[in-house]
């Protein structure tokens, strides 16, 4: 899919919400390079990030993850928060600011895509302190679509390059084009794991939509494939910030 590049006169602070296989990542590989303005911050690369290059929040982190518990919110949105700062897009708040402080403190230029937070909202309110968001795209796929698409994946465990029976078949069924080695399904592909991610993601959504409808911000899109829903997303973001 051919994507020109477009440039935002406004703000854009963006959440995609969708169901486990509906085409988040896709949509905002092609939401960035339609609008360079746009960054995407992913709560899970910053937690891997931190961890990894052992930053005192990384440590704390990987104490909590050793002791079996989730990392806690506010550790979440230190991450978001540092992340922000090193960007510029946020002054550095005083350890006594208050919320309302920290938000003042925000670029007002700055426009990002913010994956893996909030997924409740009670971590939607607490992110208001932080970063007022100002659209959240609830993407809509029927489900039977999405168990189609994943029953038909398969993957090269050693490269990573993925297949799709449906529309981009490998040369020879069940060989990696460039090695002939075998492909495999990965074991979260499986339509039980998903349907159990799928009960998991309706519990916990479900409040948080509620909060960004009565916020004023929410949007839904539908669509049965990715280039079906893109055209309609680059629309409307356009419409709102262009």
């Amino acid at each position: 899919m051919t994507v020109l590049t477009r440039k935002l006169k406004k703000a854009a602070r963006i959440i995609l919400v969708g169901a486990p296989g509906v085409g988040k990542g896709t949509q905002t590989e092609r939401l960035i390079k339609r609008f360079p303005q746009l960054a995407s911050i992913s709560s899970g690369d910053l937690l891997r990030d931190h961890v990894r290059n052992k930053t005192p929040l990384g440590v704390q982190a990987q104490s909590a993850i050793e002791a079996g518990k989730l990392v806690p919110d506010a550790m979440i949105l230190d991450l978001i928060s540092s992340e922000l700062v090193s960007k510029g897009w946020l002054s550095k708040p005083t350890p006594s600011a208050s919320p309302s402080t920290k938000a003042a403190g925000l670029n007002p230029s700055a426009s990002f895509i913010l994956d893996g937070f909030p997924r409740t909202a009670t971590q939607a309110s607490s992110l208001e302190s932080l970063v007022p968001i100002n659209l959240v795209v609830h993407l809509l796929t029927p489900p039977a679509v999405i168990i189609s698409r994943i029953a038909s994946r398969w993957v090269h465990p050693a490269s990573g390059r993925v297949y799709n029976t449906s529309f981009n078949a490998p040369k020879v069924p069940g060989k990696d084009d460039i090695t002939g080695e075998p492909l495999v399904q990965r074991q979260d592909d499986s339509v039980d794991v998903w349907k159990q991610r799928l009960k998991k993601f309706e519990e916990t959504s479900r409040s948080l939509l509620n909060h960004y409808e009565k916020q004023g911000c929410l949007w839904r899109v539908e669509g049965d494939t990715s280039d079906e829903i893109s055209p309609k997303l680059f629309a409307e973001i356009e419409r709102r910030f262009g």
